[in-house]
């Protein structure tokens, strides 16, 4: 018996496993972009917000900051569309700069944490 909100569900056309490994390496790519003057990627500093795989591999990155007048935010966001734009079997790579929410340091991983000794 299928439940009602299964047809509410939409079902990627990637297969499960293609998808998985599609995420981790994208993750993988904007683990490597770093802010210049803090010694964290930015997807440990929590600043990336959500990462979508549409049906043609076509990504779409939302990313933050941690200060709207961040020295590089004019060019963060062609790093992160570069670094993905790397991962074999991506399409068309976007990102959108958002600022909400705000960025805080509750966003950061324990990893972000330990390499800014920041606790």
């Amino acid at each position: 018996m299928s439940d009602a909100n299964d047809s509410a569900v939409e079902q990627s056309a990637i297969p499960p496993e293609e998808l998985a490994r599609l995420t981790d390496d994208i993750i993988g790519a904007l683990k490597s972009v770093y802010d210049p003057e803090i010694p964290a990627d930015i997807y440990e500093l929590g600043l990336i917000y959500r990462i979508d795989v549409d049906d043609d591999r076509n990504v779409t990155v939302d990313m933050t900051l941690t200060a709207p007048g961040c020295p590089v935010a004019g060019e963060m966001p062609g790093w992160v569309e570069d670094a993905v734009s790397s991962v074999d079997g991506v399409g068309q790579v976007h990102v959108n700069m958002v600022f909400d929410p705000p960025w805080d340091p509750s966003r950061m991983s324990e990893e972000a944490r330990v390499a800014l000794d920041f606790f």
